[in-house]
């Protein structure tokens, strides 16, 4: 008798694959699935209100709430603050470069950091727009891609002009995973469990692709945060 299907990915979340407690556990959001102060600021994309995409992105993150092990397991964000991360700004844990400027001092405020931002964004170029898809569903939330190879080239012209602004690039700068948070991992799955996971994530990722093929979302804002519940958009970069 064959083993139940569970995907390398999906596994990676399981209690057999993990010593050590979740990397962001303590400093982002704690065991009662709280969100802690952690401010910064970045780019992001939040979902078009009122959209087909919202409502459909919304009952995809219902379907991961409904399962068992959902609220003793994940911490959800607020579907008010579904996004997806175009650049990554600076954040209050992580303040060496290749995560914070060479030019600015690393004790230096958050808000002057935002403020220093702000100033040099407000020449930032006009830039083609670039259409996303989902491509997968884990139990964090979706990651994307490109809608075609054009897109592909035009969300990697974003994030290059943007790291010439903020003076630094990730090292994952090239193969960074476009995605939309749904959720932190507070305690890692019991692998007997993951199996009735990746059914419900199969189908719920069928589900959406079709209902929204291609994903509409508001232009790159750059926005502050104080924590993962809200991202406050101070300037938005309308695309040509």
């Amino acid at each position: 008798m064959h083993a139940p299907f569970v995907s390398q990915k999906l596994a990676a979340f399981s209690t057999a694959s993990n010593d050590a407690p979740p990397r962001h556990l303590g400093t982002r959001y704690d065991l009662n699935g709280e969100f802690l102060h952690e401010p910064g600021n970045t780019v992001v994309c939040h979902l078009a209100e009122g959209s087909r995409t919202q409502y459909a992105i919304i009952k995809t993150r219902k379907q991961l709430l409904d399962m068992p092990e959902a609220h003793s397991h994940l911490a959800f964000t607020p579907t008010s603050s579904l996004h997806m991360t175009v650049f990554q700004g600076i954040i209050e844990h992580r303040r060496t470069w290749p995560y914070w400027p060479k030019e600015m001092p690393d004790d230096t405020s958050i808000e002057a950091m935002t403020d220093f931002y702000l100033e040099k964004l407000q020449a930032f170029p006009q830039l083609p727009v670039c259409a996303m898809q989902v491509s997968g569903l884990s139990p964090l939330g979706l990651t994307l891609k490109g809608a075609t190879a054009g897109d592909d080239r035009a969300i990697a012209e974003w994030r290059n002009a943007f790291a010439d602004v903020f003076g630094y690039r990730h090292p994952d700068h090239e193969t960074y995973e476009f995605h939309i948070t749904f959720a932190y991992i507070m305690r890692w799955f019991d692998p007997g469990c993951l199996p009735r996971w990746q059914r419900m994530l199969d189908e719920s990722l069928e589900q959406l692709r079709s209902a929204v093929p291609v994903l509409e979302m508001r232009p790159p804002a750059f926005c502050e945060f104080s924590d993962m519940k809200h991202f406050e958009e101070l300037i938005v970069f309308d695309p040509v």
